[in-house]
């Protein structure tokens, strides 16, 4: 079945999604989140893919969040299962064997801003403006950006950004933790494509390996995280070598 509001691209082991909505703002509608999911589950199975690259490029957004003239309509009922997609879209993203780089090419807004938060890596246009302008509009995300966010930037600088509502630049959303890389408009995407290219060099069971232990860490304790890794240590390390 073909895909209406992105498309996907593959080159050198890395998969690229590439929202494009056919509109100035990628908005996160139900056939949007339904697509990814889909997509996410196609560059996945894709042996010939060991990265994942999700972004907007070369339009003018990443994704400006839920599509509002939906959501007025929805009932009670409908809201809840909506909050509910965009949640298995953002655990499908984490749950991703492979690692997936967050290309915020442009405005990352609400939705958009809970959407690259699930990515492992956020690299970031210097044009960037991410913000959560909920409050602004008398609502809130349900899509888990009140969980995730104070993990990332503390909870001082998450309430600034949900009770103030006001955009962080690029250079703000470095400092806070909130990006990995800013790269200038015409540098991001050539810098962007050969990070990923870098990380797809790397044997998948390695980096598959990595992600998974470094997402159960706040899920766990010292501990049980160690004798997960030693563990997963072992196993991949015997299989590297039988590989040789």
């Amino acid at each position: 079945m073909p895909f209406k509001k992105l498309r996907i691209e593959t080159a050198n082991r890395v998969g690229y999604i590439l929202l494009d909505a056919g509109s100035r703002f990628n908005k996160l509608s139900i056939t949007t989140i339904r697509e990814l999911k889909r997509a996410f589950t196609q560059v996945e199975e894709d042996d010939a893919v060991n990265v994942v690259v999700l972004s907007g490029y070369p339009g003018e957004s990443f994704a400006v969040g839920a599509d509002i003239g939906q959501m007025v309509h929805f009932s009670p009922d409908e809201a809840f299962h909506f909050a509910e997609l965009g949640q298995s879209l953002f655990a499908r993203i984490e749950s991703c064997s492979k690692p997936v780089i967050g290309a915020l090419n442009g405005i990352t807004m609400g939705g958009g801003c809970d959407l690259a938060m699930s990515c492992d890596i956020r690299i970031a246009r210097e044009s960037l403006m991410i913000a959560h302008p909920g409050a602004r509009l008398g609502i809130i995300t349900g899509f888990c950006g009140t969980r995730k966010l104070p993990r990332i930037v503390g909870k001082n600088a998450a309430r600034e950004i949900f009770m103030t509502s006001d955009p962080c630049d690029a250079a703000t959303a470095l400092h806070m933790g909130l990006v990995d890389r800013v790269y200038s408009s015409d540098d991001f995407w050539p810098k962007t494509v050969a990070y990923a290219e870098q990380v797809a060099r790397h044997p998948l069971t390695a980096l598959s390996a990595a992600k998974r232990l470094i997402n159960a860490a706040e899920d766990t304790d010292l501990r049980t995280g160690c004798l997960l890794e030693r563990e997963t240590a072992t196993h991949i390390n015997s299989l590297q070598q039988h590989l040789q």
